[in-house]
């Protein structure tokens, strides 16, 4: 992603906006100066963005949309629409993130749920407790609480 955005000349002069504040109220933040982790950040919203605007789109296995998906697919989908890429599984997806601590979420990080050391499912976090996405055959996309504490954390890069 290599965007631009323009700040009004009086909010860049009084210095009153920084990156990670453009970023949460539109759009992606890159350039001069600005670390990549506000260009993630930005990602991440725009990623959380995308997936709750499918909201009840019917969970269909193998489906990665736009009017259809399972797990994977939705978070691949709203990745990709925020212009990352992920790999198309669960367990695939955590092998390409980096591990974060449940105090260190943020809107759009993933939340992978896991039996053991095998990761079964997976969500964007949407703050609160709370994570869209695609529970099963017969539901919905949908913002649902997190209903285990079997789970682990990833950003995606």
């Amino acid at each position: 992603m290599n965007a631009h955005i323009r700040v009004p000349t009086a909010v860049s002069r009084a210095g009153a906006v920084s990156a990670l504040t453009v970023a949460a109220v539109g759009g992606p933040v890159a350039g001069p100066g600005i670390p990549q982790q506000a260009e993630a950040a930005s990602a991440a919203a725009k990623a959380l963005q995308v997936a709750a605007s499918k909201k009840g789109a019917p969970y269909t296995y193998g489906a990665a949309g736009p009017n259809r998906f399972d797990c994977s697919g939705l978070t691949q989908y709203a990745y990709k629409r925020a212009g990352k890429r992920l790999p198309r599984t669960a367990a695939a997806q955590y092998n390409r993130t980096r591990r974060i601590k449940a105090a260190s979420r943020h809107g759009g990080d993933l939340v992978f749920f896991h039996s053991g050391s095998s990761v079964y499912h997976v969500g964007l976090y949407a703050g609160r407790g709370r994570i869209w996405h695609a529970p099963k055959p017969g539901t919905v996309v949908r913002l649902e609480r997190i209903w285990t504490k079997k789970v682990w954390y990833g950003k995606v890069r």
